[in-house]
């Protein structure tokens, strides 16, 4: 099979606009010695051409449906709290983009610390505000993303909280805005718990990027007792 070369037309006309994707077309012109220090996971350079660390795509060069090449900082915001009946919900969000429901999460500003940017994107996608809630923040983390390629790939550094216990109607509320087309508390008892409530109730499906991390994270035992 040929390797693919694929970079959407969007990432060099809006994308450049409005400043979220690089408007250089070659990579080998890119200063990879500084995006290099500054990655979340180590990459590689072969011949002035960016490595993906973790995985082949189905796109060998360009940036496929991502803005930069190389590494994509993202941040992600996992909200979850208890019902009186012992079930437990996190806050999610569908994407406008049609991709999906996600964790509320976006890209890392310059010099903006990930925990800081979880809590800016779960306020901005979800319109929820916690300012008293302690987080727990994981190592970076590779994510595959559909829009991905070979050279353009997305890490994320997912910070978790725990509301406590409530009943499901005191739970705080939700409103989709930003690149979100709507937020919701979602039944996560199990990540089989969620993805069936999210088919039987909005007919919808995880974000492929999301799915990996919400499978562990799920099932990971603090989260089954209700911890941090």
């Amino acid at each position: 099979m040929a390797d693919i070369t694929y970079t959407h037309p969007d990432v060099l006309t809006i994308g450049v606009r409005d400043g979220w994707a690089d408007p250089e077309t070659d990579p080998t012109r890119i200063d990879w010695p500084t995006r290099q220090a500054t990655a979340a996971i180590p990459f590689h350079v072969v011949d002035g051409r960016p490595v993906n660390p973790c995985e082949k795509t189905a796109v060998r060069y360009g940036r496929n449906r991502l803005g930069h090449w190389g590494e994509h900082l993202a941040a992600d915001a996992l909200v979850f709290a208890n019902d009186t009946d012992g079930h437990r919900w996190i806050v999610m969000v569908e994407r406008a983009d049609g991709n999906g429901w996600a964790l509320p999460g976006g890209k890392v500003d310059p010099g903006e610390n990930p925990t800081t940017a979880a809590i800016r994107e779960l306020a901005e996608e979800a319109g929820l505000s916690i300012p008293d809630a302690t987080w727990h923040t994981t190592p970076p983390r590779y994510v595959p993303d559909p829009r991905a390629s070979d050279e353009s790939w997305m890490v994320t550094v997912l910070s978790r909280t725990h509301l406590g216990n409530a009943p499901r109607d005191g739970f705080p509320a939700v409103i989709g805005a930003d690149d979100a087309a709507r937020a919701a508390w979602v039944r996560a008892d199990t990540y089989r718990t969620l993805t069936d409530y999210i088919h039987t109730t909005y007919q919808g499906r995880v974000f492929a990027a999301h799915q990996r991390m919400l499978a562990t994270a799920l099932d990971d035992i603090t989260f089954v007792q209700g911890g941090q």
